[in-house]
């Protein structure tokens, strides 16, 4: 019996509760990310992938930096608004 392929993504079941899925779907980089794996998967090299490798990060990295912007303003709006 053959094994089920690690990059096939098809949705079952168990596959709802990864958080490292929900953690990827929730900043948009998703499709690079599978972009990333299924480089990986078709020439077994990080190498050759590089490309991917840094597309997904830049992706990453403005997701965290739009995050860490709108953190800032919350905060600064919340600490206008408390009584003094």
């Amino acid at each position: 019996m053959a094994s089920p392929s690690p990059h096939d993504r098809s949705r079952k079941d168990d596959d709802e509760d990864d958080p490292v899925e929900r953690m990827i779907s929730r900043t948009g980089c998703s499709e690079l990310h599978y972009a990333v794996q299924e480089c990986m998967a078709e020439h077994q090299d990080w190498r050759v992938c590089q490309s991917q490798v840094q597309t997904f990060k830049d992706c990453m990295m403005n997701f965290q930096n739009a995050r860490k912007e709108q953190l800032r303003k919350q905060q600064t709006a919340s600490t206008q608004s408390a009584p003094s």
